[in-house]
């Protein structure tokens, strides 16, 4: 077949991105990668439509090329289309380098014995250096371009393996101080010498070695394998986070360097640094954090050479240099900031963060900044969130929150205020400039406008979140936690349906606020009258907070609630709150509440709960009942039977996975009736019962499959074939995922995950119907009219085993026979579900080895499987 059109390929790619997983699993899954590699050298499509299959290629490399083998051939292929692309301008030839080295470091093929990986190597070294490679890479004019894109993609293939381009430190460090492109040469430098420093002190090479010369010593070439075999399990992140202390210690502590080493490592460092002003700031904070990281593991080495950046990029607006700033400081400290500098950082980050004409995202990463700021001298143990010190209220005036403040906003600024209120404790409580005051006044107004009847659940949830970030940060504050304890006491009078919230936040927050809110809301709650419509509210609160021994005030409004209680949820809600005071031990009071329930209560399940928990109350010790009502269902030795029998109930109704009890494979396939069916064989390992065996076919290949029910299978007993109907939408292979689902001897219900099953081509076959006796031949021949000109015809050679041509017709083809003339010619027709057929013309040749066949079909994407079934059928004799 030959190349696609681009409004076809168009029609393909749409198909594909819409669902991957579902294109490839369909019949063109298979072929759309040998298309593509085969499409890019047609000259029918146009260089754009080329360019859209090899962004598909940059995409989805694992997907098109799933394994080894073809991902070595397809950047072989891609390799071989670029070397043939003519020497005028081409915008082909960037996109095929970038496809090749994706397919390279995605599909694991990169390695010394890849011969893809041995031809591209030094040609990306020879682009990157600027050298002539070659007629087929294009004029002058391209060079440029062609030069960074290959420096990209030898930082790519650095990054697969770290320390790979050890070998040629010197010879890039040659190639920063000659006319090209400065930013890509910088960061493959920068990257390739931070992979060195990490992999040397393992490989034992020379630094100095490494940094001077510009190929590799072992003999190799400039690739030095050794060293990425050495660093591939050490890869660290490319973006600005330290490691920790002891991660760091792992990885470059243990380099120390000679002086002469030294030397060439700082004049590589300051060979980058030197020409940084000229990256794109997202490029200088990449460059930044590697060369930090670097310079950070050499021992007794200062980070001097940093500090004529310091004095340009203090005063950077550029998020990300700014970015890459406060990383230096975490990484370095006081060794290259000094306290002037910190007291600078601090201001423009306090200033930036109230300019009022900021983006939201803007203001959000400076607040970030403020609350995670590296000092030189942290004062507290280490890990503990406190303010900076030179960060005090006069600074902080301007960042106070405000309930005008976006919410995210808010809740950045209340983290601040926060840290500053702990670090403000022995202030005047009551003074306008107190911090603890401007949080008394916000916690207020926010819990002002939760309580406002009907008002947004937005209000109601940032109130929370608020206060749950108050008692993170000041657990230890009385003074504080008790005003956000009553205000949340007269936000629950005010509104009772936040009562979710409420046992939200109990959950979360510790018990310095858990403790006294707990017993302020419970009282609040047995305090208010059982029978209003806010009843189910204070009953789910009341579940959360009641104490375990039952008090006569819960249990007075227990009572009283229980002649309100009309509906099932209401009920359950109330015994569920009878649940937590019996796991306490309950009393007598419980007991005759209990006993009221079960009288009273209109639900059949409520009284029946009434009456086990007041049964188990009455039986069981405190001890006991504790562990019996406990959530967990692994229950001790000492509890009652009642508890073991209720946990083989709870086991007999959930279904188990377990091993698979049966072995399911397709049995021998019988070309009868005109319904396709799979013969099946099953065989039992242990007894099953009540089976139910579920198949499924991903994609949209087969209509959905029914279910097969056997109602008991015995190892050692025959079982009878199963037959599984099937819909196939288009004629193709498939494999079914089957699942089973069935019941032990012990009557528990399991289910099982089974090996997928194939369903081959061969396993489609249909005969046609017969036609009256010597109507044959007329029948094929219309048959074979019919095809053209809507189908496809092909020919094939069918190999033939020692048996002949009349053997192999009998042993596979013989239910599909329309026309025989044997042993030399047969006339073949076979239907393939839905609508397509298959038409066969074999023809003994003079030679013994095979035979030809002509095929015609009314569904052309029937012929490669055709072609494949044929040719296999001499490998089957």
């Amino acid at each position: 077949m030959g190349p696609l059109s681009r409004e076809a390929w168009a029609q393909r790619l749409g198909a594909f991105r819409a669902s991957p997983s579902a294109f490839m699993a369909g019949a063109d899954g298979e072929d759309l990668g040998r298309d593509l590699l085969s499409d890019l050298r047609s000259e029918k499509l146009s260089e754009q439509t080329k360019v859209s299959l090899l962004a598909l290629s940059l995409e989805y490399p694992a997907q098109l090329w799933p394994d080894v083998p073809a991902a070595e051939a397809a950047a072989t292929s891609l390799l071989d289309t670029m070397v043939l692309l003519p020497p005028r301008p081409s915008a082909l030839r960037r996109p095929l380098l970038l496809a090749a080295t994706t397919v390279l470091a995605s599909g694991g093929v990169l390695g010394p014995t890849s011969g893809a990986s041995c031809r591209l190597l030094p040609l990306l070294l020879g682009l990157a250096s600027g050298r002539d490679v070659g007629r087929g890479f294009g004029p002058i004019s391209e060079q440029r371009p062609l030069q960074a894109t290959a420096c990209e993609c030898l930082r790519e293939l650095e990054s697969c393996k770290p320390g790979l381009l050890g070998g040629i430190l010197g010879l890039l460090r040659s190639l920063l101080g000659q006319e090209g492109p400065i930013q890509p040469l910088s960061l493959l430098l920068a990257l390739a010498l931070r992979n060195t420093l990490v992999v040397q002190p393992r490989s034992g090479a020379s630094l100095q070695g490494l940094l001077m010369a510009g190929v590799s010593s072992t003999g190799s070439g400039p690739w030095d394998w050794t060293l990425a075999e050495k660093g591939h399990s050490h890869l660290q992140p490319q973006a600005p986070c330290w490691p920790a202390a002891e991660e760091g210690a792992c990885a470059l502590a243990v380099l120390e360097p000679s002086p002469e080493e030294v030397r060439e490592l700082r004049a590589a460092v300051a060979q980058l640094l030197d020409t940084s002003y000229l990256l794109t700031p997202v490029a200088q904070a990449q460059l930044l954090w590697l060369l930090g990281w670097a310079l950070r593991g050499l021992q007794g080495q200062t980070p001097a050479l940093f500090k004529p950046q310091l004095v340009r990029l203090l005063g950077t607006a550029q998020l990300t240099l700014l970015h890459a700033v406060l990383a230096l400081k975490a990484a370095f400290g006081e060794a290259l900031f000094t306290a002037q500098d910190e007291a600078l950082l601090l201001r423009r980050l306090t200033l930036a963060a109230q300019h009022p004409a900021l983006p939201l995202p803007t203001h959000l990463f400076y607040l970030h900044c403020l609350l995670s700021f590296p000092e030189n001298c942290p004062l507290g143990p280490e890990g503990e969130e406190a303010a900076p010190l030179l960060l005090g209220p006069q600074l902080c005036r301007g960042l106070m929150p405000s309930l005008l403040h976006d919410p995210m906003v808010l809740l950045s600024r209340l983290h601040l205020l926060c840290l500053l209120c702990a670090e403000d404790e022995e202030e005047e409580k009551g003074q306008v400039q107190n911090p603890q005051w401007y949080l008394e006044e916000l916690l207020a107004g926010l819990q002002q406008r939760a309580a406002l009847d009907g008002g947004p659940r937005v209000l109601a949830t940032l109130c929370f979140q608020a206060s749950y970030l108050v008692a993170s940060c000041l657990a230890r504050q009385p003074m504080i936690l008790t005003p956000l304890i009553q205000g949340l006491t007269q936000l629950y009078r005010a509104r009772p349906v936040l009562a979710p919230h409420f046992v939200d936040l109990l959950d979360r927050v510790g018990p310095e606020l858990e403790e006294p809110l707990r017993v302020v809301l419970q009282q609040e709650v047995v305090s208010r009258p059982g029978r209003d419509e806010a009843l189910r509210w204070h009953l789910q609160m009341l579940a959360k907070v009641a104490e375990r021994d039952a008090q006569s005030a819960t249990l007075s409004f227990l009572q009283a609630a229980a002649a309100h209680c009309a509906n099932w949820g209401l009920q359950q809600t109330l015994l569920r709150v009878c649940r937590v005071l019996l796991r306490g031990g309950g009393g007598p009071g419980l007991a005759d509440l209990l006993q009221v329930l079960a009288r009273q209560l209109e639900d059949p399940d409520g009284r029946d709960h009434a009456r086990l928990y007041y049964i188990l109350l009455a039986h069981l010790a405190g001890p006991k009942l504790g562990v019996a009502l406990g959530p967990s269902l692994a229950a001790p030795a000492l509890t009652s039977s009642l508890v073991a029998e209720n946990q083989s109930f709870a086991a007999a109704l959930i279904v188990q996975e377990a091993p698979a009890p049966i072995r399911l494979s397709v049995g021998p396939q019988k070309a009868t009736g005109p319904l396709l069916v799979l013969q099946l064989q099953v065989e039992a390992l242990e007894p099953v019962y009540s089976l139910e065996l579920r198949f499924r076919v991903e994609g949209q290949l087969y209509a959905p499959l029914e279910a097969v029910h056997v109602p008991c299978l015995c190892p050692g007993r025959p079982a009878h074939p199963l037959f599984l109907p099937l819909q196939p939408r288009r004629p193709a292979p498939a494999q079914l995922e089957v699942r089973a689902l069935y019941t032990t001897p012990t009557g528990i219900t399991c289910h099982a995950h089974l090996p997928p099953l194939p369903v081959n081509f061969a396993d489609l076959f249909l005969p046609f119907p017969q036609p009256p006796e010597g109507a044959q031949p007329g029948f094929f021949e219309g048959l074979w009219d019919s095809c053209l000109p809507k189908g496809a015809e092909s020919r094939v050679w069918c190999p033939l085993g020692p048996q002949g041509l009349e053997a192999l017709v009998s042993r596979h083809l013989e239910p599909f026979v329309m026309v025989a003339q044997p042993p030399t010619s047969y006339h073949i027709a076979i239907r393939l579900p839905p609508n397509s057929m298959l038409l066969l013309r074999l023809q003994a040749a003079q030679v013994d080895d095979g035979v030809p066949v002509a095929l015609r079909t009314n569904d052309w994407a029937v012929l490669p499987l055709a072609g494949d079934y044929l040719r296999g059928l001499s490998v089957t004799e």
